[in-house]
């Protein structure tokens, strides 16, 4: 269909991206947006005027993934494939993006943004996804991140050797970037079941970096997980961490002071406690891996009640955590935490647009319809979420 042909859908019943609505509404869908919406079945009227109108039991915005690395293979789980898979040339790492931002389009994915790569795999990604028709979903990419030498993100940032480079090199980022990701931590250590080493950057360089993407307009997302790490980045002020394994109170109440939005990302973890044999981790380490999760569900919970803006993201990409449908495995997750239907939606849809200054999308009048049909509301069966009849980006369907 082409986004410049003027459709109609007529909706059972919908979500906004804050609240569910149960009666039927009538969108009328002219370039690309949402022209008019009228409660009640119009379907015949728009008929009369020759339009194509089509029929959804539930819809709902286009979803939101907020961490996923497009040019690595999730559902792969062989630790020696997914090396060699790194240094492959790169018009295979572009072309396995391809097939991730395909399987992320038919998931009710509309919108992802990239984590960073170094091999430039998102920058080529995000620019051959401008279409609406280009069948991928539309993507923001940081390039590459930042990094201190000789420390853990290689294969996604850059070094910064020096604080006097902060400056320029966020500058010269910026230039091309959507967002600026940082590496403040490394990973955990799953056998200790802790994050080991230092923050990459203490306080002073990491606000330094902070204060130079805002200067530039660019909104940060922190690599961060620890203790220390998050009173880094706290302190620092970024826009959001990611990951934030081994969360507090005092972190989350600082979060919620500033601003800072969490995006947990369950899933990477998730998986290593789930299939320990394809690693061959022993009954210690999966006790860790328990606890570190149990303690993640109780601070996304804690951080709800505190106000923390949640934002869904999956880290797909990571090992067992295939593109598109991990997303979804996230929201459950979030339901798994204590939030509301509602809160677990927008985690996917209202507020990461509204972090990013993205617009509105979804059946809301004027909105782009950036929209996902399911065969049944998921307040009836959230099960629902992973099975969408129809994806659409900016009036074109997917």
């Amino acid at each position: 269909m082409s986004r410049h042909a003027p459709f109609g859908i007529v909706a059972q019943s919908r979500f906004d991206g804050e609240r569910f609505h149960d009666q039927p509404a009538t969108l009328l869908i002219e370039e690309g947006r949402v022209a008019d919406l009228a409660l009640g079945d119009q379907a015949v009227d728009l008929a009369a005027r020759g339009l194509v109108v089509e029929r959804a039991p539930f819809l709902m915005p286009g979803l939101v993934e907020a961490h996923a690395h497009l040019f690595l293979h999730g559902a792969e789980l062989d630790g020696k494939i997914r090396a060699a898979h790194q240094k492959a040339p790169v018009e295979d790492l572009l072309g396995a993006a391809k097939g991730h931002a395909q399987a992320t389009l038919k998931a009710g994915i509309t919108l992802v943004r990239d984590a960073g790569d170094k091999f430039g795999v998102n920058d080529a990604m995000r620019d051959l996804a401008r279409h609406p028709a280009s069948g991928y979903p539309a993507i923001r990419s940081p390039g590459l991140g930042l990094k201190r030498p000789n420390r853990y993100g290689a294969f996604m940032a850059r070094d910064v050797e020096t604080d006097e480079a902060i400056e320029p090199m966020v500058a010269e980022i910026a230039k091309t970037a959507d967002d600026i990701k940082v590496i403040l931590t490394g990973i955990i250590d799953f056998a200790k079941g802790a994050v080991t080493d230092l923050p990459q950057f203490d306080a002073p360089a990491a606000t330094r970096i902070a204060q130079a993407a805002r200067a530039a307009g660019k909104p940060t997302f922190a690599h961060c997980s620890g203790e220390k790490g998050l009173r880094v980045a706290c302190e620092a002020g970024f826009d959001s961490i990611e990951h934030g394994f081994f969360m507090n109170r005092e972190s989350l109440t600082r979060m919620a002071d500033k601003g800072i939005a969490w995006v947990p990302t369950f899933s990477p973890v998730h998986f290593q406690w789930a299939r320990p044999e394809v690693v061959g981790w022993p009954e210690e380490t999966v006790a860790h891996l328990r606890r570190i999760l149990d303690g993640h569900t109780q601070m996304v919970g804690e951080a709800a009640k505190l106000g923390v803006a949640l934002v869904a993201g999956s880290d797909a990409g990571s090992q067992g955590v295939p593109h598109g449908q991990a997303l979804i495995d996230e929201l459950f997750h979030f339901l798994e935490a204590g939030l509301g239907l509602a809160a677990v939606l927008a985690s996917a849809t209202a507020v990461p647009r509204r972090l990013w200054k993205v617009a509105p999308a979804g059946p809301v009048k004027g909105g782009r319809f950036d929209a996902v049909a399911l065969a049944q509301s998921p307040t009836h069966d959230a099960r629902a979420l992973r099975q969408p009849l129809a994806v659409w980006r900016e009036g074109v369907r997917g």
